[in-house]
């Protein structure tokens, strides 16, 4: 019985050799897909930010503590409208100072047109009419002394100190009229109404001042990126926000260099955003770039996209998937884009041949994000070997499954 266990066990270890050695020389089994005809439509698929088509910036233009703010993110404001006010608490002081200035110059301004000041011009009159009643008086003594004279009721010498009484009266008048003529001189209303103007001046660019305080918007649009709130401060060239048009927006779009070749001006481009999974935004290409810049570990070209955004719902910022429609090529010989392979020599591909892999040469051309073009080295219904968890060569027996 012994003899018997030992004899099947033997056996039965036998069979497992012979099994493992056939099985180890059966040909591996490779997945193969087979070239097929179909239209292809050659994507290039990548990504970029939103930005409004047209916009500007809008800056406070002087400093101070925001007062007011009238518009949120999101709103829509037609040009003109008030965004925020800007309060300075030295400014009202400063217009209060020179209005002051332009009471004070205008007042000195009138004095002089109307002959000099008010009370200088009347000490002159008062005076002047003083003198003029007391040359009259001085005249009449005089008259009366020298008909006194001729009566020798009176001296010589009484007439005279009469005489020179009235003579001192006349230079009197003409001195306080010469003195009244040169109060206002030309140059000195010259003077005030330059001083005038100085002053008014003044109050001008203090008003100015006040008007900057006042923040409008620069054009009609939808207002983001809003960078105030109530009670912060500003100082003259921070940003208050920016206002742009959201019905249609431009899209920065980041292809890597190899890829700079397959995009022109026209084609067509889709983007989608993940924050709302199944919508699309239509466009085209609107520009291609002049430069190469690094963009991570990337060296990319910014392509200009322009889409339509119905409902604007998409707003600016927002990180968007693009893609780009290349080309549309009609019976195009297409293989998966895993299949092609590539090394020092160029593309090529595993064939199948009979039971045999077999490298092919081929040249590729537009491609989708799954499927490649081949315009040379392959037929109709090829076999082309797909990646396999066992490394293949030229040569290699395989068993094929499609």
């Amino acid at each position: 019985m012994k003899k018997l266990l030992l004899v099947l066990l033997l056996a039965g270890l036998a069979a497992v050799i012979v099994w493992g050695v056939l099985r180890k020389n059966e040909p591996p089994k490779v997945a193969f897909a087979r070239a097929k005809r179909q239209t292809l439509v050659s994507t290039l698929p990548t990504n970029g930010k939103v930005e409004p088509f047209a916009w500007q910036p809008v800056r406070a233009e002087t400093s101070g503590v925001v007062s007011r703010v009238f518009v949120e993110d999101g709103q829509t404001v037609p040009a003109g409208a008030l965004m925020a006010t800007i309060s300075d608490p030295t400014l009202q002081g400063e217009i209060e100072a020179a209005q002051a200035k332009v009471g004070e110059a205008r007042a000195n301004l009138n004095a002089l047109e109307a002959g000099g000041k008010p009370a200088e011009f009347t000490e002159i009159e008062n005076n002047l009419a003083r003198a003029r009643f007391d040359l009259a008086q001085a005249k009449k003594t005089a008259a009366s002394l020298e008909r006194l004279v001729e009566q020798h009721a009176a001296t010589q010498q009484e007439l005279d100190a009469a005489r020179e009484k009235v003579q001192q009266y006349e230079l009197e008048i003409a001195g306080l009229d010469k003195r009244r003529g040169s109060l206002v001189a030309p140059h000195d209303v010259a003077a005030a109404r330059a001083r005038l103007a100085d002053a008014e001046s003044a109050v001008r660019l203090a008003q100015q001042r006040g008007a900057l305080s006042a923040v409008h918007a620069p054009m009609a649009g939808t207002v983001y990126g809003r960078e105030i709130r109530q009670g912060s401060y500003v100082n003259a060239g921070d940003l208050i926000a920016n206002i742009g048009r959201m019905d249609q927006l431009r899209v920065r779009v980041y292809v890597d260099e190899p890829e700079l070749g397959r995009v022109a001006e026209g084609q067509p481009v889709t983007i989608t955003w993940d924050a709302l999974p199944g919508r699309q935004w239509k466009g085209k290409v609107e520009k291609t770039p002049v430069a190469i810049q690094a963009l991570g570990s990337r060296q990319v070209g910014e392509v200009i996209c322009a889409i339509d955004n119905e409902g604007r719902v998409l707003i600016p910022g927002t990180n968007v998937n693009a893609e780009i429609r290349t080309a549309v090529v009609d019976n195009a010989l297409v293989i998966p884009k895993e299949t092609l392979r590539h090394d020092a020599h160029g593309d090529y591909v595993f064939a199948l041949k009979g039971d045999t892999i077999e490298r092919r040469a081929v040249k590729k051309g537009a491609s989708s994000i799954t499927q490649v073009q081949i315009v040379e080295g392959l037929s109709d219904s090829d076999a082309i070997a797909l990646p396999a968890d066992i490394p293949l060569k030229a040569g290699d027996h395989v068993s094929a499954t499609m």
